[in-house]
């Protein structure tokens, strides 16, 4: 029962995801945000458990249900889903829109590509050891990696593979300008990652083990997805009268 139960988040979280960049960027952009996504995180992660590259190395278990080599799907499907959450909310915390519009520049992107990968990594602290100790998904090689049974490498390799899929998605499919005028449909989309973002820091803080990590929950994810609400409130209405 929990493998299903978390096979059917995982892949409700993609098309979750999917729908809301589909929404925002065209299919096409969404599309190719996907595969990229897909293949990269599929890629980090196969060399990881097979070699050590990237997060140390670690054995998954069966508890995620089928794999592609030595990597479960689910895994692949949510380096999409994370990577959309963390660009989007960087978007609306760096230039209160949801997606940064071409023609932006270099500094502009790597700036987004860099704070999406801070803010997908503070989701990876507290549920990398609750994968971990609750789940057993994955069993590390190192058991003392500084960080609650994960390794600290763990940590620089979301950063480093999280800013390469953002970077190479803005550089390779750029998001086109949205209209002045946000439709409700736009609207609802930009708002949909804040609230997976904001299930995932709920959860964390119920649930979160070791205890520890729930304080660490409440301020690595709190604060950027009170910084994001707050400028998609600004971009939503921007007749209502809150200071932009």
């Amino acid at each position: 029962m929990t493998t299903l139960a978390l096979i059917a988040a995982c892949v409700l979280l993609f098309a979750a995801s999917l729908w809301s960049a589909w929404v925002l960027l065209g299919r096409r952009h969404a599309l190719g945000f996907a595969g990229l996504a897909l293949g990269l995180g599929w890629f980090a992660e196969q060399m990881g458990s097979s070699r050590g590259w990237f997060f140390g190395r670690y054995t998954y278990t069966d508890v995620l249900g089928p794999a592609l080599g030595n990597v479960p799907v689910v895994i692949a499907l949510m380096w999409f889903a994370l990577c959309w959450l963390g660009y989007l909310l960087a978007s609306l915390i760096l230039w209160r829109q949801p997606v940064l519009a071409a023609p932006a520049g270099t500094a502009p992107r790597l700036l987004t590509a860099w704070l999406a990968a801070m803010i997908v990594t503070a989701f990876d602290l507290g549920a990398d050891p609750y994968f971990v100790f609750v789940l057993k998904a994955w069993i590390m090689a190192k058991t003392d990696g500084g960080w609650f049974g994960e390794t600290l490498q763990g940590f620089v390799g979301w950063m480093a593979v999280s800013f390469v899929i953002v970077t190479l998605f803005q550089w390779l499919w750029p998001p086109q300008a949205m209209a002045a005028a946000a439709s409700r449909r736009q609207r609802i989309a930009a708002l949909l990652p804040l609230g997976i973002y904001a299930s995932g820091l709920v959860f964390q803080l119920l649930f979160g083990q070791p205890i520890e990590t729930r304080a660490v929950a409440f301020f690595a994810m709190g604060i950027p997805l009170f910084i994001a609400a707050v400028a998609w409130w600004q971009w939503a209405r921007p007749a209502s009268g809150v200071p932009a």
